[in-house]
């Protein structure tokens, strides 16, 4: 009896389930691991010579230059909120998050838009002291100007984890530090700051793989980085698996990101060890102190979010006659209907393998649970040229093998199916996460208690779990309905042909000298953006209080 309870609990149904979901999430993964095995495409010797190093140059170029701003912003902004009194910094802690809300390649066209020669600082030069400026006021379609798109939209990863490190640290060792004779600056660079180190370095982290993942940026710029060349590759020359060796480069950079965080973190704790934790106390300042760190952080506000946000209300308020008509509500029906489906998809899966760990809490299971959540980690071009390559030898299988030249066409690849698909190993970890926190609180002692009186694994599931977490399954839905909302990069690859979502449209008309009118779509991706940042933002609070 011992025997057969033991198999039980090391393999059932749900370690069944989570193996398949890890087989469908890998794919993409296996399929580039496998296809580096091949040999290069007819494309791969001239992009090695003329090409590779500048996408290695740029590539590198960037992540440098937003780790470095990205730390900048974020580490000073959350430094003076959580640790001054000034005017405003109640209304900062949650402005400076805004800018997530907007994506780098809304942000980029839009600031285009603002400096050109028909801007409104242009026209208000011309109009107010007839000052003549030819061409744009600041040329910033370059790899400096993607930089500071990629940076004031990106900054708030830094600033969110950075701020909650700095609101959990003890007051006892500042207060050690000033006995000692530091002064409040020195305390921040000796004490504050190495403590806070992890939290910052994650945020940069996490910044970095969204630089990694842009397209619509750089493309838009004209710097040609790893991901746009994926995209010539794919598009432009046909060669898929020139596209693939591109993608393998790239996940080097995401993997050695990662190693880089994960070794800088070690085991080194950074927390006090006398058990004391008395809150930090925020510090009363001088008028003139108070003046300069609201002037920070407003400037900071403005450049990153309500200066390029008023841009698009003028936009809107000047093209929607035009624009908003049947077509565009059956656009935003559309894309939220994809957005939903992704995210009630992702949070049962989530389900299942959270399930699957709580019932078989082995290594090898939790194994599982990492790896098909490390899709969040790797472009979105990479995925889909991942999700591309198997579903296109699928599809020639099927047309073969049994449709034979009866039918024509093609049935997965190129549908509704491989986006979808290519969705869920993307956000996978997205809609985990609040999943995962939300069975780490109710415990599992509920679960074992129901399982002693002998109610089934799907049935306790059902009836208690499932109601305790209602909270954290709308989260991760949530979560993933916002991400979907804003991808660009795979749902250019994946998308079925003539299918637009609101991304893709904005993308599309502004490439297209449409920027006014791509406003519309973008709008929208930011007010709904918005939604999870204040409910992070009361999380946060929460933990301060």
């Amino acid at each position: 009896m011992d025997i057969t309870k033991r198999k039980y609990y090391w393999w059932n149904k749900w370690t069944g389930f989570a193996l398949l979901i890890l087989l469908f999430v890998a794919t993409p993964l296996f399929t580039i691991l496998f296809k580096l095995f091949t040999s290069p495409g007819g494309s791969w010797s001239h992009i090695a010579n003329n090409l590779l190093f500048g996408y290695f140059q740029n590539t590198l170029l960037i992540l440098l230059g937003v780790a470095f701003s990205t730390f900048l912003l974020g580490v000073s902004t959350a430094w003076l909120v959580s640790n001054y009194e000034f005017p405003g910094r109640r209304y900062f802690e949650w402005l400076l998050i805004l800018p997530l809300g907007f994506p780098g390649y809304i942000m980029a066209y839009t600031y285009v838009g603002i400096l050109d020669y028909t801007g409104p600082i242009q026209t208000f030069l011309r109009n107010t002291f007839d000052i003549q400026v030819k061409g744009s006021l600041i040329d910033i379609m370059n790899l400096p100007g993607a930089i500071f798109i990629l940076s004031i939209t990106l900054f708030p990863y830094v600033f969110l984890i950075a701020r909650s490190s700095f609101l959990q640290q003890s007051k006892t060792m500042q207060e050690a530090s000033f006995l000692l004779g530091a002064n409040r600056t020195r305390t921040f660079f000796k004490v504050a700051l190495p403590m806070a180190r992890p939290a910052i370095v994650a945020g940069i982290a996490l910044a970095s793989m969204e630089v990694l993942n842009d397209y619509g940026t750089v493309k838009y710029f004209g710097v040609n980085t790893f991901t746009t060349g994926i995209f010539r590759a794919w598009f432009s020359m046909g060669d898929s698996t020139t596209a693939i060796y591109l993608a393998a480069i790239l996940m080097i950079f995401v993997f050695a990101i990662l190693y880089l965080e994960s070794i800088q973190r070690g085991n080194r704790q950074y927390s006090s060890v006398n058990g004391v934790n008395k809150p930090t106390v925020r510090v009363q300042v001088s008028t003139k102190n108070k003046i300069f760190y609201t002037t920070i952080c407003s400037l900071v506000f403005l450049i990153s979010f309500f200066i390029p946000f008023l841009q698009l209300l003028q936009w809107v308020s000047m093209t929607f006659m035009k624009v908003v008509n049947q077509d565009f509500f059956l656009l935003i029906f559309r894309s939220f209907a994809l957005a939903a489906l992704v995210g009630i998809l992702i949070v049962i899966l989530s389900v299942i393998l959270l399930y699957a760990l709580r019932l078989s809490p082995f290594k090898w299971v939790k194994s599982i649970t990492k790896i098909a959540t490390l899709g969040y980690a790797i472009p979105g071009a990479v995925i889909a040229v991942g999700v591309m390559i198997p579903l296109l030898a699928f599809d020639k299988w099927l047309y073969d093998a049994i449709f034979s030249s009866r039918v024509a066409g093609l049935f997965l690849s190129g549908t509704l199916f491989a986006l979808t698909f290519a969705y869920l190993v993307r956000f996978m970890a997205v809609g985990y996460n609040p999943v995962e926190a939300g069975f780490q609180k109710i415990g599992i002692h509920i679960n074992e208690a129901s399982r002693l009186l002998g109610i089934r694994s799907t049935k306790t599931l059902l009836r208690i779990d499932l109601p305790l977490i209602k909270s954290s399954l709308f989260s991760g839905i949530l979560l993933v309905f916002v991400d979907v909302l804003k991808e660009l990069p795979l749902t250019l690859i994946l998308r079925p042909f003539n299918y637009q979502t609101l991304a893709t449209k904005a993308f599309d008309m502004a490439t297209n000298e449409m920027i006014a009118e791509s406003a519309n779509a973008a709008l929208i991706i930011i007010l709904t953006g918005i939604i999870p940042i204040i409910f992070l933002n009361k999380m946060i609070k929460k933990r301060e209080l």
